[in-house]
């Protein structure tokens, strides 16, 4: 070895790799979105029971079915109001309107924070018209009309959302599209029936809605069934995700 031959070290041994910290991705954290949009679609069904059998012959979530009651209450049919179906009609399009702007506003953030946004919304509007009813009666103007007009917006903007977020067969109001498919797309008309399954649980959603929300109204009055729907709501406001 000569005085410039230094001795060679030996290599550091090599370092355990350390494990990859797993993605966090903040869309997906909470209640997947079917699951939500379930159990919405089973409050469609509570609050048309309530303003259906409640109000007078009147829908706020399912303006199909509203268009439909407009024209026998302009015909004359008894038992059908024309004020009261042009109030839901005028609501809930103001409230689609709303819902449309918010989604497509950049501050609106991520799907997650702006469904939670939109779902607090509609748990306030719907808690404020149990508050009316509880506080008069159920046949009162006031409470008429304020029920009316606030289910109706909420579920515009709801709707609004709904229709933003794109989740196939679930638009949480209307089923008849969503009974077309169950029969023209299952193994009986010819189709793979791949998306039977969701499309069933969203007919059993509205049809379980409905039965609580017309056994509560029949019992109850009309404040009971709106305030479960507005508990339920705000709970989905704190626990969906952004994900399918």
């Amino acid at each position: 070895m000569t005085g410039t031959d230094h001795p060679t070290e030996p290599p550091e041994p090599a370092k355990p790799s350390e494990p990859a910290e797993p993605s966090r991705d903040p869309e997906a954290r909470g209640v997947r979105l079917v699951p939500v949009l379930l159990l919405l679609t089973a409050i469609s069904g509570l609050i048309d029971a309530v303003t259906y059998l409640g109000l007078g012959h009147v829908f706020t979530a399912n303006m199909t079915g509203n268009v439909v009651v407009l024209g026998f209450a302009a015909a004359g049919a008894p038992g059908f109001s024309v004020p009261h179906t042009t109030t839901s009609l005028v609501c809930f399009l103001v409230g689609a309107v709303v819902g449309g702007r918010t989604s497509r506003r950049p501050e609106a953030g991520s799907r997650r924070s702006w469904t939670r946004m939109t779902l607090a919304a509609e748990a306030v509007l719907v808690g404020i018209s149990a508050a009316v009813a509880f506080a008069a009666p159920d046949h009162a103007p006031v409470t008429v009309y304020s029920v009316i007009a606030l289910t109706a917006f909420a579920m515009g903007l709801r709707n609004a959302t709904v229709r933003k977020l794109g989740v196939a067969d679930l638009t949480t109001t209307v089923l008849t599209m969503t009974l077309t498919g169950l029969a023209s797309d299952s193994r009986a008309g010819g189709g793979a029936g791949t998306h039977s399954p969701r499309r069933t649980a969203s007919v059993i959603a509205m049809v379980v809605g409905a039965t609580l929300g017309a056994w509560l109204v029949l019992r109850h009055g009309i404040a009971v069934p709106l305030l479960v729907g507005a508990v339920v709501v705000a709970v989905l406001a704190l626990t969906a995700s952004g994900r399918e």
